[in-house]
C-alpha cells in the first residue's frame, strides 16, 4: 500500500505544480486553494509512505514523478518547448527512479 500512496502523492505533487502555476502567484482564488489542497495532500500521503519505504527512496521517487509529470504536464498544457536536451535529462531521471526502485526491492 506504501507504494501506491508514493504514486498518488507523485501525482499530487505535478497538479500541485500546475495549478501553483495556474495561481498566478496566489492571485486566484481556486487554482490558490487547490495548490494548498494538492501540496498538503502530497505530503500527508509521502509521509504515510515513509512509514514503510525507505525515507530516501521515497522522498527521490517522489520528487523524479513530480519533476517528469510537471515537464510533460508543461509541454502539454502550457505549450512549454520540448527539445531533446530536455527529453534526454528527463529520461535520466525515469532510469534513476527505476534502478531506485529496484535498489530497495
Amino acid at each position: 500500500m506504501s507504494w501506491t500512496y508514493l504514486v498518488i502523492a507523485g501525482i499530487l505533487e505535478v497538479i500541485f505544480a500546475y495549478v501553483l502555476k495556474q495561481s498566478e502567484g496566489f492571485t486566484r482564488l481556486l487554482p490558490s486553494v487547490m495548490t494548498l489542497l494538492t501540496g498538503l495532500g502530497s505530503f500527508w500521503l509521502l509521509s504515510l509512505a515513509m512509514r514503510t519505504i525507505p525515507m530516501g527512496t521515497a522522498y527521490i521517487i517522489w520528487t523524479g514523478i513530480g519533476a517528469v509529470g510537471a515537464f510533460i504536464t508543461g509541454i502539454v498544457f502550457l505549450g512549454e518547448t520540448m527539445t531533446s536536451l530536455r527529453a534526454i535529462a528527463a529520461i535520466f531521471i525515469v532510469m534513476g527512479l527505476i534502478l531506485m526502485k529496484l535498489a530497495s526491492s
